[in-house]
């Protein structure tokens, strides 16, 4: 078992005999020194629980010692001792943090009892700290295993894990096929800077199971990325049976990582988040199941009510707009009707995939029912609703279905778009202006129509 360790501090030779022998003998494991300065250098390194001090010294006083061990990391209890002892000195002291004093001359027995008094105090007062940590770090791991949000899940696991070596940066990442497709919760660490330091560790990854560390002479490190990389810790994320990314933390910008670092800490956080991260892409896979229609893998109707609610609060937030496009196939049954169901699915697949290539990445697409299909233009005002209409509209007059086989066939579409608040102030509005112009339009078909032309605002 450890000896507890405590720092005589006393400008008088005699009194460091004294204080060393007297508890030496009680098998403490003791030091000296003759100045405030000298204790306080000594202090620095670390391993001290008591310091038993002289209030009145050369130079930094007993006082002096007290105020700033207090405000190092993990400081030790503090027992003055003074020969000239006041009421308003005791005070004092005991204000500034001072475990206790002592009054030259003393009793030696009083001084070990006050020693081990101390000590007590101190060990209760430590196994409470680590009591507290221990519930902290429960609690951590807990919040972590039943976040489902992945973009929350990754950003918390990223701050608990930078938080736990006590300084560094982090972030998280996730990939598939050798691409890195998004970073999350970036700590001390900018976009191109992790981006950067994902792609030299995503090699690393399918070897790696566990918490695993890495040293920078390990890795083929990018100009871009973070500097003064040294070591990095892997907290690789496993989804369902496949390696989806990892959580990465790395050694703060200006120095090394806390030694010794927190090894069974960062273990059972890194379990945790594991934990959370498959729960949350099972999660991410039934809800993409319950909102996303089974033929064409676009979104479905209760997804579209979902979206237009919450882009509806956005941009009244924000003062923004975004339009709502209606799109109806031309004679799609005849397609069944000469074909057959199976072909008529085919060409379904097929119209999906030409409605992404004319849409961007932010903008959503829906199969409303059977052969209609909606997309929501993200902060896109009726001009630019009018383009993107047109352009699907030309895109699927111009396509060659071939209906899953040998055959083919040409479609058309119409399609109506309205523009929200422009047009419409509300859900219902929306919905109802987009498909009345699309509607009006079947009266020529393959057509675009605005919801202007529906004679209504």
């Amino acid at each position: 078992m450890k000896k507890s360790a405590i720092l005589v501090v006393d400008d008088e030779l005699f009194f460091r005999r004294l204080y060393t022998e007297l508890l030496s003998e009680e098998g403490y494991e003791v030091e000296a020194a003759a100045s405030g300065d000298e204790a306080l250098e000594r202090l620095r390194q670390g391993g001290i629980d008591i310091v038993l001090t002289d209030m009145v010294m050369p130079g930094l006083s007993g006082m002096d010692v007290l105020r700033k061990a207090r405000s190092m990391n993990n400081p030790p209890e503090v027992i003055l001792v003074t020969g000239h002892a006041t009421l308003e000195t005791a005070i004092q002291a005991l204000k500034n943090g001072a475990r206790d004093y002592l009054i030259k001359p003393f009793n030696p027995e009083e001084l070990r009892h006050l020693i081990r008094t101390c000590l007590e105090q101190r060990r209760l007062l430590d196994e409470n700290i680590l009591l507290k940590s221990q519930i902290s770090l429960f609690r951590k791991g807990q919040n972590l295993a039943s976040l489902l949000e992945l973009d929350l899940l990754l950003a918390e696991a990223v701050k608990a894990l930078v938080q736990e070596v006590g300084e560094g940066r982090g972030f998280a990442f996730l990939s598939e096929g050798g691409t890195i497709n998004g970073l999350y919760g970036l700590e001390g660490l900018n976009e191109t800077e992790a981006m950067a330091l994902a792609r030299a560790i995503l090699p690393l990854l399918e070897s790696t199971v566990g918490m695993r560390r890495v040293e920078a002479a390990e890795l083929p490190l990018d100009p871009n990325g973070p500097g003064n990389v040294q070591s990095i810790f892997l907290f690789p994320l496993h989804g369902q049976k496949s390696q989806k990314g990892s959580v990465v933390v790395l050694n703060p910008a200006l120095g090394a990582m806390v030694s010794p670092l927190p090894q069974e800490n960062l273990l059972f956080l890194s379990e945790q988040t594991a934990l959370g991260f498959d729960n949350s892409c099972r999660y991410q896979g039934a809800r993409q199941m319950m909102y996303t229609d089974d033929l064409t893998e676009l979104y479905n109707y209760r997804y579209m009510q979902m979206m237009l609610d919450q882009e509806i609060r956005r941009s009244e937030r924000y003062s923004l707009c975004f339009s709502l496009v209606f799109i109806d196939l031309d004679h799609f049954k005849d397609i069944n009707d000469t074909h057959g169901h199976l072909a008529g699915s085919a060409t379904l697949k097929e119209v999906a995939v030409l409605l992404r290539q004319s849409v961007r990445d932010v903008d959503v697409l829906f199969r409303y029912g059977g052969d209609e299909f909606t997309a929501m233009l993200v902060e896109t005002d009726y001009e630019g609703a009018k383009q993107v209409a047109e352009r699907m509209r030309k895109t699927i007059e111009e396509h060659c279905f071939r209906a899953g086989g040998d055959l083919s066939c040409r479609l058309t579409a119409t399609i109506g778009y309205a523009t929200f608040p422009s047009n419409a102030g509300d859900k219902k509005s929306i919905i109802d202006l987009a498909d009345r112009a699309m509607y009006q339009g079947k009266q020529v078909r393959n057509v675009i129509r605005g919801a202007w032309e529906t004679g209504e605002k």
